[in-house]
């Protein structure tokens, strides 16, 4: 079919090419044999040719494409597109901390250049918060540690003070690791093993705060306590953590 119709357009072709020929012989001409002759040759190139008869299927799909359009594209970002369930906020990061662009990772400043030691920065500790709290309802953020040897994560009121080395003493739960095994440090629950991650479950109605190892799935401790105030996530280490994202379901 395809063929027939090639030979079709090609026969067209040739039978205008042999018009405009015709059309640039006759222009030669004096005027008076071009304008007697002109109707006909407008009557030849006006021969209307049937509208070609057009295949099965080869017209563009249109609902396929368009239909649903924006729930068919939201289901595919979820795909692309992921959360991370805490972002640090870098007004509260110890000054020898850097945060990365996207907020989700923290390590040692390496340059002299130094933020603002304004009242809500850690100065002690190597300590960062997350940027929002929780005062309801079950949360829940999984942190890479496999490349820190000293580290302590979990959640803390928004009044604790953070200058000072007094952090630690009082509303804070968490968990550390502390390969270098410091005798001044005795807050929180000690981790004895080396992870590559930890996750933190928080359920701030039943007041429990619970961390495990998502790697094996093994518990590692709970803490219960009756939470009154708002509660953030805090991150403290001189060594890199970072904020798992999850996928958007």
């Amino acid at each position: 079919m395809m063929k027939e119709k090639l030979e079709e357009m090609n026969t067209q072709i040739s039978a205008l090419s042999h018009t405009i020929k015709d059309m640039e012989e006759m222009m030669k001409a004096n005027d008076v044999c071009f304008l007697k002759e002109f109707p006909v040759a407008m009557e030849r190139v006006q021969i209307s040719q049937p509208d070609p008869q057009m295949a099965s299927g080869a017209l563009i799909h249109v609902p396929r494409y368009l239909g649903n359009l924006p729930f068919r594209v939201w289901k595919k970002m979820q795909n692309i597109v992921q959360n991370t369930p805490v972002i640090l906020d870098p007004n509260t990061a110890n000054p020898r901390l850097v945060l990365s662009d996207d907020l989700t990772s923290v390590k040692r400043r390496r340059n002299e250049q130094l933020p603002p030691d304004n009242p809500e920065r850690f100065d002690c500790y190597d300590c960062v918060v997350g940027s929002e709290g929780f005062n309801s309802g079950t949360h829940c953020w999984d942190v890479e540690v496999k490349e820190s040897l000293v580290w302590s994560l979990g959640v803390t009121t928004a009044s604790n003070q953070r200058k000072g080395n007094v952090f630690f003493n009082t509303d804070v739960w968490c968990v550390r690791y502390d390969q270098f095994k410091s005798p001044f440090e005795q807050y929180g629950f000690l981790v004895k093993q080396r992870l590559k991650s930890v996750r933190v479950n928080l359920d701030y109605d039943r007041g429990t705060v619970s961390f495990s190892d998502p790697v094996t799935n093994t518990h590692l401790h709970t803490f219960t306590a009756t939470f009154i105030h708002t509660v953030f996530p805090f991150f403290c280490s001189r060594y890199p953590l970072r904020i798992f994202p999850v996928s958007i379901q």
